[in-house]
């Protein structure tokens, strides 16, 4: 997915550990929210995946990724 005008390139310069590892827990939600790219979803899983491992957060990626999918079949 290209980026447009509403999704900020400056979104896709933090890194997985910024995503998912925030100060405050309740900006994962809005990180992952944030997620324009499959590259960097992809990324992200990889990280949860080597680091944390946390069921809740993996599916809240998973979610992101069907949603990125169905907006690339638009």
């Amino acid at each position: 997915m290209s980026n447009t005008p509403e999704h900020s390139q400056d979104s896709n310069n933090l890194s997985p550990a910024q995503r998912l590892e925030p100060p405050n827990p309740r900006l994962i939600d809005a990180s992952i929210a944030t997620i324009y790219d499959m590259d960097t979803l992809r990324a992200c899983v990889a990280y949860e995946n080597q680091h944390q491992q946390r069921v809740p957060i993996l599916r809240q990626l998973e979610k992101r990724a069907i949603e990125l999918r169905s907006q690339d079949d638009d």
